[in-house]
């Protein structure tokens, strides 16, 4: 079937419903004629009477509502008020982890007592291999001079007399497989290892600048057949959002922009054979079903069970916040990521490591809804996960592990470890195995895991496991399913959207309007701010020249009316300056909902432009009202009107200049360095220096000055003002208008049809910018994205070769480690310890772990800090922390802060700094996020904070040894996720706070971070090493204190406690805890 008879089969859905056909909904194998078998009141079947005579679209729209009183009543799903929709998922899910199965099997069982089958979606991959083009090192950074060189380069290349400098890099080689509907698959792998990679590609949203072989189909239609980016759902790793909207109306606009998708087609053929078969359905499943698939509504039901079921609705009235606005905390920014996806109509789901920031509790239910859904529903689910717990892991019926670009392993979860065993490999007790399929393709962790103590340990390759897979029973399997074809006859014609965008675009607008006024609402300070900005500078401005003062008896004394004219123009003009720095902070959420089909870029633009027009009318009013009469112009009203509107739409035009480049631009630096230039250089330098008859240079003046719009403003308001009867009178020595001497002295038109050509000119103007501001939204992406290869030399002879790139949409960043023929790349330097822990390995088979305190022993930390002691007393903050918390930290004692997401954990650590302004001066606190200049390497940037924090006397010499030490302990070298960890150490704190250091990192990864800071708390005067955690500070949803203590060997202390509190089961052997609370 191809594309054009997919998208003929969805758009004849609603006729065949009303025609009577045989419907692509009906399972005609199932028996449909059963009755209910539940007592009806009469009133109720009078009720139900009613609402069933009905037209069909008419009955779509009514429902009977249980009222709080304890009767039903007929509602308009429409009109349902969001007490109504409270009540009605109370009733429905009361508690998200116990009722949402049997709300999701209600929902299914409806859909079956009549014979409709649910859309599935299975994706194959087949043969997939992704590479990159790309420059080496420093020469791609975005320098001018590279940027000039790399121009000329790519012209000399065309040309055929260089060949490109750029460097291929694999990062997917030869992977396929199948994605199954109605079943979990957990793609594992560490960071770097193309997971994203894969899931964008799965999803259709791989960049262009990717070379890309191989195929990928959904139910055996090819990628060109639908639309992927409305069938699939795309859940990234990065969480943008609009920090002045609250987590409400951040799902609520997510769903309206995505519409219903098929809801609302299945629901009209479900109410059809319904009725046939005289099925009474549940009144409550079928009002959430009608009010669910009624697409355009501010408010959806939609919005209200994804909030119930993730977690968000305590915090749901609360702005999600950004790096400048304090909003929600950073695990409840990664479920609203989810949710804004899981709103829409998508039945294929590609989610990017969403447990970023999230406890394992947290994890746990919010995958446990997802299975719920996928097993119910026929759902398609690929979900990415770092650092699952084992309960997480277990919810997942398969498997995918991807390391170094190749798939080692895809199939059951319940075979997954067989084929390491078969490997040689095994999973040792009390270790996650989430986590030894993350470690065992490792080089540094492998060893650790061979179980044959018989044979002598040799590192087996990722290719090397890819290989085996395949003839693993399991690739066997596989194999056989890939070269049978799916049938594309099988596929739901409605499985596949065709559409590009999920509602109309008069939908789309609408809903771009109100969020567009929401936010000016949320920003109402900014145009507070420029109104009385405005208001000041009107004031000085007509109190410096004041009628009493202003005469008309001279050429000079008219210049002066023209320079305040053309004062009032400029500071109209650049009030709009704002919308700058305001468009740039948007860009990132628009480019990700653009590419997500959202909406179209002109629905975009369209509100930004048009409701900024009330806003212009009362900014030029307060000028020209304050001014015009104060100042001594014309006093004619219609000259008074007319200044007023030449003003209006130099201010619009102004904006939608300012809006221009910002688009264009897409970052502050930028814009300010050229953008300001440039508008300063199109409306002012070519009027001002110059005038029309100038003879030099002519071209460039009349190119400059027609081009201008400052020209046509200025024209009409001295037109305006010096055409009036105030300057009728004749100069002495002139037989002309002093109005028209003083235009000529300045070389003005002097026609009184300048005027509206000068608001023709400005109105043209006004439509180019805001044109070529749609056309900017449309075409540029995400800054100018660039893309480098950095060459990572290591002491064990490999190469680790890094994509970096400032497009995370296109690439995130993915790694490859490759052999290098040359062995003799070891460092030589003092710093390198590579040979000692190359010796400790092949004498016998010792941790990682040792090896790093066996290493620090040989050397300590180059400056020595004061152990310094903490405690805090009834420690109460009146919202997040009601309860009062007390507790202490000593020295040499690793504590662990944990709680569930929102239980006020920040909240204590950020307490005594802002108690005591010294406490900064020996404490470190490391956000959990990643707050730093992308400009700057991140030596620099380690420089700069050693520079500042550390004390004078430290002298430089030692200052450079304590920041490459501390580079060397959190292996930035290969690793630069933990570098804003870094950032602080290299300040030598006595005391350092850490918020969530491990988020978006594998179990590797964080290990490093924590033993870098078990390491770098070494006290020289006691000879102290401090084991991993010492202490735990327990914590749940609204700061109380559950457990303050040790952990004790295997935790033992912890699950002594627990274990002897009244109700709580007994924890399984070889289970490590999991704290989520």
């Amino acid at each position: 079937m191809e594309g054009g008879n997919i998208y003929e089969a969805s758009s004849s859905l609603r006729r065949s419903i009303g025609s009577g056909s045989s419907s692509i909904w009906r399972n005609n194998g199932v028996q449909i004629f059963s009755r209910s078998s539940r007592d009806e009141d009469d009133e109720e079947a009078l009720k139900w009477a009613a609402l069933e005579k009905l037209p069909t679209v008419a009955r779509l729209r009514k429902g009977i509502l249980a009222s709080s009183q304890g009767g039903a009543h007929e509602i308009n799903v429409l009109d349902i008020g969001w007490r109504e929709r409270k009540a009605l998922l109370e009733r429905l899910i009361k508690v998200a982890e116990e009722d949402n199965d049997k709300f999701l099997f209600k929902l299914k069982n409806r859909i079956d007592r009549v014979g409709i089958d649910l859309p599935t979606i299975e994706v194959r991959f087949q043969r997939l291999n992704i590479e990159v083009q790309a420059y080496v090192g420093s020469d791609a950074l975005p320098t001018v001079i590279n940027f000039v060189t790399n121009i000329f380069e790519s012209c000399l290349i065309e040309m055929g007399i260089l060949s490109s400098r750029k460097k291929k890099l694999t990062i997917l080689k030869d992977v396929s497989g199948i994605i199954k509907p109605g079943r979990m698959t957990l793609l594992l792998g560490p960071p770097s290892s193309g997971k994203t990679t894969l899931l964008l590609a799965l999803a259709g949203k791989l960049d262009t600048a990717l070379k890309c072989s191989g195929t990928v189909t959904y139910n055996g239609h090819e990628m060109n057949e639908f639309v992927p980016q409305r069938t699939a759902a795309y859940i990234s790793q990065h969480d943008l959002h609009i920090g002045e909207m609250t987590v409400r109306e951040t799902l609520a606009f997510s769903a309206r922009c995505q519409g219903v998708g098929d809801r609302y087609d299945m629901l009209a053929e479900l109410c059809q054979e319904r009725k046939q078969a005289n099925i009474k359905p549940d009144p409550d499943i079928d009002v959430f079903m009608k009010a669910a698939a009624t697409e355009g509504q501010e408010a959806n039901v939609i919005t209200d069970y994804i909030l119930k079921v993730l977690g968000l609705e305590i915090c749901a009235d609360t702005m999600v916040g950004d790096e400048m606005l304090r909003g929600i905390s950073g695990g409840q920014k990664k479920r609203v990521t989810t949710g804004e996806m899981l709103v829409g109509p998508a039945r294929a789901l590609f989610m990017d490591e969403i447990s970023t920031g999230l406890d394992s509790s947290t994890t746990f239910q919010i995958v446990n809804s997802l299975k719920q859904t996928v097993h119910i529903l026929n759902g398609t689910a690929v979900i990415s996960l770092l650092q699952p717990a084992p309960e997480t892991y277990d919810l997942f019926d398969d498997i995918i592990l991807i390391s170094d670009g190749r798939i080692v392993y895809q199939g059951p979860r319940e075979h997954v470890l067989s084929f390491f065993e078969s490997m040689g490999f095994r999973c040792p007790e009390r270790k996650g195995i989430a986590d030894f399929l993350q470690e065992v393709t490792s080089r540094k962790d492998q060893m650790q895991y061979w179980a044959r103590r018989d044979q002598p340990y040799r590192f087996v390759t990722t290719d090397e496991f890819a290989e085996a897979f395949q003839s693993f029973h399991v690739g066997l399997q596989l194999e056989d399913e890939l070269r049978t074809p799916f049938e594309k006859t099988k596929s739901h014609p409605a499985a596949l959207t065709t559409k590009k965008y999920g509602v109309g675009k008069w939908k789309l607008l609408k809903a771009c309007v109100s969020r567009e006024f929401l936010l000016m609402k949320r920003n109402s300070f900014v145009y507070i701010f420029k109104f009385i900005q405005l208001t000041f500078m009107a004031i000085v401005t007509m109190t410096l020249f004041l009628r009493t003062e202003m005469n008309r008896d001279s050429i000079a004394e008219g210049g002066i009316y023209m320079g305040v004219i053309f004062f009032g123009l400029i500071m109209v003009m650049f009030n709009g300056m704002s919308e700058l720095s305001m468009t740039i902070a948007k860009l990132p959420v628009f480019y990700k909902q653009r590419d997500l089909l959202f909406f179209p870029a002109w629905a975009y633009a369209l509100p930004s432009w048009i409701l900024k027009i009330p806003i212009t009318f009362v900014e030029v009013a307060l000028w020209v009202f304050l001014t015009y009469y104060v100042i001594g112009f014309d006093p004619n009203v219609q000259r008074f009107f007319r200044q007023y509107f030449a003003l209006v739409l130099a201010n619009q035009m102004a904006s939608g200049l300012f809006r221009f480049i910002a688009a264009t631009a897409r970052n502050m630096i930028v814009a300010n360095t050229f953008g300001i230039r440039f508008a300063r250089t199109f409306c002012i330098e070519w009027l001002c220096p110059i005038t029309r008859h100038d003879k030099r240079h002519k071209e460039l003046v009349d190119m400059g000055y027609w081009i201008s719009p400052m020209m046509y403003g200025q024209t009409a308001l001295m037109v305006n003002e010096f055409r009036g009867n105030q300057w009728s009178h004749s100069l002495p020595g002139s037989t002309e208008a002093a109005g028209i001497d003083v235009l000529k002295s300045r070389d003005f038109f002097q026609e009184p049809k300048w005027y509206w050509i000068g608001v023709g000119g400005i109105d043209w103007f006004h439509n180019i910018v805001q044109l070529f501001f749609t056309v900017a939204l449309t075409y540029l992406n995400r800054e100018y994205g660039f893309v480098y290869l950095k060459l990572i030399p290591l002491h064990n002879g490999e190469l680790i070769f890094y994509i970096l790139s400032n497009n995370h949409a296109a690439f995130g960043s993915s790694r490859a480690v490759i052999q290098n023929k040359r062995k003799a790349m070891n460092k030589t330097d003092g710093r390198s310890r590579g040979g000692s822990k190359k010796h400790l390995i092949e004498s016998s088979s010792v941790t990682e772990a040792t090896i790093g305190t066996i290493a620090i022993k040989k050397k300590g930390m180059v400056l020595p800090f004061e152990p310094q002691s903490i405690t805090f007393d009834n420690v109460v903050y009146s919202v997040d922390m009601p309860q009062g918390v007390s507790g202490a930290f000593r020295p040499g004692v690793l504590t662990a802060l944990m709680g569930v997401s929102g239980a006020g954990k920040p909240l204590l650590w950020m307490f005594p700094e802002e108690k005591q302004e010294t406490f900064a001066r020996v404490s470190g606190y490391c956000e959990q996020n990643d707050i730093h200049s992308p400009h700057v390497t991140v030596y620099e940037s380690l420089l700069y904070s050693a520079w500042l924090r550390l004390p004078a006397e430290v002298k430089a010499e030692n200052r450079k040894m304590f920041i490459e030490e501390v580079m060397e302990l959190v292996e930035l070298d290969p690793l630069s996720e933990e570098a804003y960890d870094a950032v602080e150490l290299v300040a030598n704190p006595s005391i350092i706070f850490m918020d969530e250091p491990t988020s978006g990192l594998d179990a590797r990864a964080a290990a490093i971070v924590m033993r870098t800071v078990r390491r770098t708390r070494w006290t020289p005067e006691e000879q102290l090493y401090v084991l991993f955690i010492s202490q735990l500070f327990l914590m749940k949803r609204g700061g109380q204190e559950i457990y303050v203590g040790p952990f004790g060997h295997h935790s033992k202390h912890l699950i002594k406690y627990f274990e002897g509190i009244q109700g709580v089961s007994k924890i399984k052997m070889d289970i490590i805890p999991r704290l989520g609370c």
